[in-house]
């Protein structure tokens, strides 16, 4: 089986865990790929087997059955544009903070590891959001996991951003930005400003305006099959426009349009893991003094 492994800088504690992760994959006959920048640091922390090579963006993953991305939820979301348009399966490790998207426990990543080798697993698509500007913002890296954001610049005063959904005008929002988030990114940035939270098999996209000008203006959810067009204005001639983690400097005439990616991300599942159980145990949802275990009373 061929699996690539992308990650990000970890402390010394995870570097057992990596180890008899490496070792483990070698006994089992795998052929392993590390993207080079994670090989760097992984190569000073633990004993790298014969045999692994390494890889860097734009090489080719045909071929590969899984994608393991060691780091948090910011290290799958770029893991997601290694991928692309192949949808391989991608398993998340957590060896960051929150863990929403990368779910196992580095204690666990043995088990996981025999749960994808005995095919005990469920595959979760989630969908993406692509965004299209000219001039070019993002290159040929122009989709994300979880949302897209047009913001103020700095300390510069409020913009506004005139909204169209399939041509037709929908809102001049005055606000210091706006996303159009997925339902993966509806428990990110979107929900600290005041987004509903969706499941990911929803086929829709939430328009949340970020610290409004207007305070009845309020998030709106749209069908991800519509396109939506801005037209930014404001004092200053730049503007922001982030991609997930990717973000750029852009001027005021820029047009931009974003809508569903025609491909998926593919997120692997294991021991019986799903939205619900994460969005109890990450985000204390539902948790009450009277009911501490969020067991329905």
């Amino acid at each position: 089986m061929k699996i690539a492994i992308l990650g990000k800088p970890f402390d010394d504690a995870l570097a057992p865990f990596l180890q008899a992760l490496l070792e483990d994959l070698v006994r089992r006959q795998s052929e392993v790929l590390i993207v080079e920048a994670f090989y760097a640091h992984l190569s000073q922390h633990v004993q790298i087997p014969a045999g692994i090579t390494t890889f860097r963006r734009g090489d080719s993953l045909h071929g590969v059955r899984f994608v393991l991305s060691i780091g948090g939820d910011g290290t799958l979301l770029d893991t997601v544009t290694y991928v692309g348009s192949l949808q391989i399966p991608i398993l998340g490790i957590n060896t960051g903070r929150l863990g929403f998207l990368a779910t196992i426990a580095p204690e666990n990543i043995s088990q996981a590891i025999d749960s994808l080798f005995k095919g005990h697993f469920v595959l979760e698509d989630r969908s993406l959001i692509r965004v299209d500007t000219d001039p070019e913002a993002f290159g040929v890296i122009n989709f994300g996991l979880n949302e897209f954001s047009i913001l103020k610049r700095d300390t510069s005063s409020m913009i506004v951003v005139h909204t169209y959904i399939d041509g037709e005008y929908l809102n001049s929002y005055w606000a210091d930005g706006l996303i159009v988030s997925t339902p993966t990114g509806s428990t990110g940035y979107s929900l600290s400003c005041g987004g509903p939270v969706m499941l990911p098999q929803t086929n829709n996209f939430i328009i949340a305006p970020v610290c409004p000008h207007n305070l009845n203006v309020r998030p709106l959810i749209v069908p991800d099959r519509s396109v939506i067009s801005f037209e930014i204005e404001g004092r200053s001639n730049n503007f922001l426009l982030s991609l997930d983690s990717r973000s750029v400097t852009v001027e005021a005439n820029v047009q931009i349009a974003v809508r569903r990616e025609n491909f998926n991300a593919r997120l692997v599942k294991l021991n019986h893991v799903n939205f619900l159980s994460t969005l109890r145990s990450k985000l204390n949802w539902g948790l009450d003094r009277r009911n501490p275990a969020g067991i329905p009373v």
